[in-house]
């Protein structure tokens, strides 16, 4: 059985006040050939390319959780029972046993 090739990639990350941190990546093969090829293509370093990278990665709003994307929803609904969302699991057996015996 062969491992997979894995390579250790350091560069080293400019931080502010000039100050550099170096740190040691873990790429697969595909991953650092993927990043040599953009590298190339772009005529700047592999350091600039995974700099660049993390940057944007930074950079994104994060996205919301699905729970976040309908909170103003939830409760939204009037005129229905205030405890609705309460022994929903037994009221699902009560269901699922009553329409089990309609078909007996």
């Amino acid at each position: 059985m062969t491992a997979a090739r894995v390579l250790y990639y350091s560069f080293v990350m400019h931080e502010p006040k000039n100050k550099d941190t170096t740190i040691s990546v873990r790429l697969s093969g595909e991953q650092e050939r993927t990043v040599r090829r953009y590298a190339r293509r772009r005529r700047s370093s592999v350091s600039d390319v995974i700099r660049d990278a993390v940057r944007v990665l930074v950079d994104q709003p994060e996205k919301d959780r699905p729970y976040d994307q309908i909170a103003d929803l939830i409760g939204s609904v009037t005129g229905l029972p205030s405890d609705l969302s309460e022994g929903t699991g037994a009221r699902f057996a009560e269901i699922v046993q009553e329409k089990a015996g309609r078909k007996r």
